[in-house]
């Protein structure tokens, strides 16, 4: 199973400068994992495209009005993507340890179930 292409996982806050970057930076280094980020504001750090959108196998997005930001701005593009809402507020700092336990904890399962 070496060979397997990794699991393309996109996470995807407003800003794109605690959550999704910490999702992203936790992820890239794990095997079998490719990790992006981005955000759904427009002066995101990183502002999400289509792109980003069909090269991701999942998405997560950090709460409800994000899922909702990306049907509306790339509808077509988001039918039919795995996309998943973490219900975690913008209540933390980049790489703060509460916050790697809970993307751990909660994308765990769902990334490598899809594996």
């Amino acid at each position: 199973m070496a060979d397997a292409a990794p699991v393309k996982v996109l996470f995807v806050c407003s800003h794109n400068k605690w959550r999704s970057t910490t999702g992203e930076a936790v992820f890239s280094r794990v095997a079998g994992v490719s990790a992006r980020s981005a955000g759904t504001a427009p002066d995101a750090r990183h502002p999400v495209t289509v792109a980003d959108i069909r090269w991701a196998d999942l998405i997560f997005v950090m709460e409800d009005q994000h899922e909702q930001r990306l049907h509306a701005d790339f509808g077509q593009d988001v039918t039919g993507k795995t996309l998943h809402v973490l219900d975690i507020p913008d209540d933390y700092q980049f790489m703060d340890e509460a916050l790697v336990a809970l993307l751990r904890e909660r994308c765990d399962p769902l990334i490598f179930g899809a594996a």
